[in-house]
């Protein structure tokens, strides 16, 4: 990464001006909490002299701040058959971080952003989407972490569901200088060091890259580019620096999501084969020590999976899918009971349009994850196919228990 002391930042002024090929670059560092970063986008878009301003936003958020109802059109069931379940959760954990710093600061964070998108309208400028999509930089972010902690954003992720609903003076601090994602994660994880590459020096990387891509189709002029404070400096660094490829290919690079461990592919397999080769040896030894080995993984996986269900608020016959499907789901690795709970619960109690409107403001508050459907059909999803999963190895343990007798 270049030197980011090579550009000195006044606190009291987060401008940097630079000239990249044929153009004037005003960066101009925000803070996403303060009304004094939404004053200084309009004033400065008000003097005339840009030619196009651009944000730090990809299609999905800034779709997420011109069209708020677009939640309402969200294919929950589509959701859960193609997998993305947990970044859906992610991504609203996100956002109810967010609202708490709304209903806590009396400001909507990314609110110079909205000015930029409606000035830029005004003027007729040209408006430049330069940020990574969110989707991208949390499957870089997963893939980027070991097993255990990827357990803990996890499990972060639970806790700030069930836990604060205020946001805390430190973490308003920090964003007054840092950036939005990486505080919202950090709050989710005991170790911010894993979270800086994917969320800050790639993505400083990433709308260098863009800003030289879009720049590149524009005639000469002077461009307005609204970014938060934490990356005025690598922005910077990147953009007066010597760019190491082609602006296309260094994006394709920072798209691409690193392939999973092949361990990952077979380590699931070979755990099943290993359960039911033990099946089978109970079986060989007397019928009695089989069936009871199958009960064992019946009612341990089942009641686990049910369990976690009716403690994310689901419908009782939901809870008895969970009970019925989890001893068959967990022995297929491609299979999940949360697709059959999921499904089961969204058909049972189906999201009203009011369910999905209400969605960002419920979230700010841990019981409106169970009071609204969206996000209880979501849990119901998590908290089944949790408790399937530690079913899966209680049962494991038990049937060797019962071997080794």
């Amino acid at each position: 990464m270049p030197d980011p002391a090579q550009h000195p930042i006044a606190p009291d002024e987060p401008l940097i001006d630079l000239t990249l090929d044929s153009w004037g670059l005003t960066l101009l560092g925000t803070a996403h909490v303060s009304r004094a970063s939404a004053d200084k986008v309009a004033e400065l878009i008000g003097t005339g002299g840009y030619d196009a301003v651009a944000v730090e936003l990809c299609r999905s958020r800034y779709q997420a701040l011109t069209d708020p109802d677009a939640l309402a059109r969200l294919d929950l069931l589509a959701v859960i058959r193609q997998g993305r379940a947990y970044m859906v959760v992610a991504n609203l954990a996100l956002a109810a971080y967010q609202q708490r710093l709304a209903d806590g600061l009396g400001i909507e964070p990314g609110a110079e952003q909205r000015v930029a998108i409606e000035l830029a309208r005004g003027h007729n400028l040209p408006l430049l989407l330069i940020d990574r999509e969110i989707g991208l930089t949390l499957r870089r972010l997963a893939r980027g972490l070991g097993f255990w902690r990827r357990i803990n954003l996890f499990s972060g992720i639970l806790a700030a569901i069930l836990t604060r609903d205020r946001v805390s003076p430190a973490d308003v601090e920090h964003l007054k200088e840092g950036d939005v994602l990486e505080t919202a994660f950090a709050e989710l994880a005991t170790d911010r060091r894993d979270l800086y590459a994917p969320l800050i020096d790639e993505r400083d990387r990433y709308m260098a890259a863009r800003l030289r891509q879009e720049l590149r189709r524009l005639p000469p002029g002077r461009v307005l580019v609204v970014i938060g404070a934490g990356h005025l400096r690598g922005l910077a660094a990147y953009l007066t620096g010597p760019a190491a490829t082609e602006p296309g290919a260094e994006i394709a690079e920072l798209e691409r999501v690193p392939p999973p461990s092949p361990w990952a592919g077979v380590l699931p397999w070979v755990l099943v084969g290993l359960i039911l080769a033990g099946f089978a040896l109970g079986f060989s030894r007397a019928p009695v020590l089989g069936w009871a080995m199958l009960s064992d993984w019946a009612l341990i996986t089942g009641g686990l999976a049910a369990l976690g269900t009716l403690l994310a608020g689901g419908h009782p016959l939901t809870a008895a899918a969970a009970l019925l499907s989890a001893p068959l789901t967990t022995l297929h690795p491609a299979l999940g009971v949360g697709m059959v709970t999921g499904a089961v619960e969204l058909a049972l109690r189906r999201p009203r349009v009011g369910d999905f409107t209400r969605l960002r403001k419920d979230l700010a508050h841990w019981r409106g994850w169970w009071r609204n459907r969206v996000s209880r059909v979501l849990l119901v999803f998590m908290l089944s196919s949790l408790g399937a999963a530690m079913g899966a190895y209680v049962a494991g343990f038990r049937i060797v228990e019962r071997l080794l007798r």
